[in-house]
């Protein structure tokens, strides 16, 4: 049997004793997922490219420029936040039987 690692680190772990997972949208396609299967990506608001906007949001407010989003496995590679097709096969690995 290959054993195959994936090129991206997943920031939720679960347990043998989860229970019934939450599963959550996808925020691109809004597809329920279980929730240690989303990738999470944060993005802002960029407020640079119009001075005028710059001057009326005051620095110590801009904290709701970020937000979180929730990405499926199939959005995150079309998107291309995770690679596709990366994952490493080590054949050469040979398991023991006992």
């Amino acid at each position: 049997m290959p054993i195959s690692t994936a090129p991206y680190k997943r920031t939720y772990k679960h347990t043998k004793k989860r229970g019934v997972e939450v599963r959550l949208p996808c925020d691109f396609c809004g597809k329920l997922v279980p929730r240690y299967k989303l990738f999470v990506i944060k993005r802002t608001f960029g407020i640079s490219k119009d001075p005028i906007l710059r001057k009326a949001v005051d620095k110590r407010r801009s904290h709701f420029l970020t937000r979180k989003l929730r990405v499926c496995p199939s959005c995150a590679r079309f998107r291309g936040i995770v690679q596709p097709g990366k994952s490493v096969r080590k054949k050469h690995l040979k398991i023991r039987k006992r």
